[in-house]
């Protein structure tokens, strides 16, 4: 999907932290590190591995338990540039990516401990800069991918969400799905980013058939989307890449 990929190599700083992980486990947490990664985790994370951290295995796993958590590396690069069902989160800065360590490595039982921010942005060293941030009311589609994206929804989302994708199915039999466009969509979608959305509706969407359209399609329905919430077109179309989706920002209208 275009997962922005890591580098071939580590810088020296990195070396030394991944040589030190087992020391990273050991710092204590701050409580109000931990109390900002769980808000930073609800407003970012929970869609996907839910509050309780229980997952939707076998797409999204549990983090209960988890060992991966222990491996600072792994866990702060999975959290920056994301991997296969994980979106990437690049406007995540480090402090925030720090917070998010510190809760998932100690929340619902797990005593993984957490990195310092200096240990985070070490690993940070290595990967690709961020790019400018957006939000859906820059302009971020063409009316043409809309259009697409509305022939193509049509079937494989209208069953659940309705064709005009405010939750009330085509076919009366179907049980109602979540508005996918306008004033509540946005409000539950307030801040996440279309990276996200992206990745989550190819691992989960259709329910019957997951991942069956190409990249182009579903990114063609996410500008679909937007236009029916009233985000105006612009004059690029929005790419089929997790990392340059998850530079736009979903927003309330402004």
């Amino acid at each position: 999907m275009g997962m922005m990929p890591a580098r071939l190599f580590l810088s020296g700083a990195a070396l030394c932290f991944l040589g030190s992980a087992g020391a990273s486990a050991q710092h204590s947490v701050d409580p109000e590190t931990f109390d900002r990664g769980q808000a930073l985790y609800e407003a970012n994370c929970s869609v996907c591995h839910q509050e309780t951290g229980a997952g939707t295995t076998p797409v999204f796993p549990e983090l209960r338990g988890n060992e991966t958590l222990s491996d600072p590396y792994v866990l702060v690069s999975k959290v920056y540039q994301g991997l296969g069902n994980m979106p990437p989160f690049p406007t995540l800065s480090p402090e925030d990516i720090t917070a998010i360590a510190a809760y998932v490595g100690n929340a619902w039982g797990n005593n993984f401990g957490a990195p310092t921010q200096d240990e985070v942005e070490a690993v940070l060293a290595d990967f690709d800069e961020p790019q400018d941030t957006r939000t859906i009311w820059d302009g971020v589609y063409t009316k043409a991918q809309a259009k697409r994206g509305q022939e193509v929804s049509r079937a494989p989302c209208g069953l659940c969400h309705g064709r005009r994708m405010n939750g009330a199915p085509d076919d009366s039999d179907m049980v109602p799905g979540p508005a996918l466009a306008r004033a509540k969509f946005l409000r539950e979608w307030d801040g996440r980013s279309l990276g996200t959305l992206f990745t989550y509706s190819i691992s989960t969407m259709p329910q019957s058939n997951p991942g069956f359209m190409p990249p182009e399609d579903y990114a063609a329905t996410i500008a679909y989307m937007l236009e029916l919430s009233g985000a105006p077109a612009g004059d690029e179309e929005l790419p089929s890449d997790a990392w340059d989706l998850a530079h736009i920002l979903i927003k309330p209208e402004p």
